[in-house]
């Protein structure tokens, strides 16, 4: 079973852009009511999936860069990753089945 891992600005590119296997990054921060909202779901999807996606977490208050970089300008912003290229991306507090249909599609 895997746990929901936090990145950074200074991790982001080994533990996401040269990962293995896809990956998941929700952007988050602690005010985001709808952030907390969907926190449930994305750890039940790290403990379902864990083992073929990796799923990560970046609280963009502590790491602002790297959510510029990638035009994140709301949050949850849920981008998917494969290969180090953004493949899917997400905004907003969606139902369950939203988020285990992106990352699926992963697989």
């Amino acid at each position: 079973m895997a746990e929901v891992a936090e990145v950074t600005d200074q991790n982001f590119e080994s533990e996401v852009l040269q990962s293995d296997v896809p990956v998941v990054v929700d952007f988050w921060a602690e005010w985001c009511a709808p952030c907390r909202a969907i926190a449930p779901i994305i750890g039940d999807l790290a403990a379902e999936y864990g083992d073929r996606v990796k799923i990560v977490k970046m609280n963009v208050d502590d790491s602002p860069q790297t959510p510029g970089r990638y035009g994140v300008r709301s949050i949850p912003t849920v981008l998917a990753f494969q290969g180090g290229q953004v493949v899917e991306q997400m905004q907003g507090a969606r139902p369950r089945k939203a988020f285990e249909e992106l990352v699926t599609k992963l697989l």
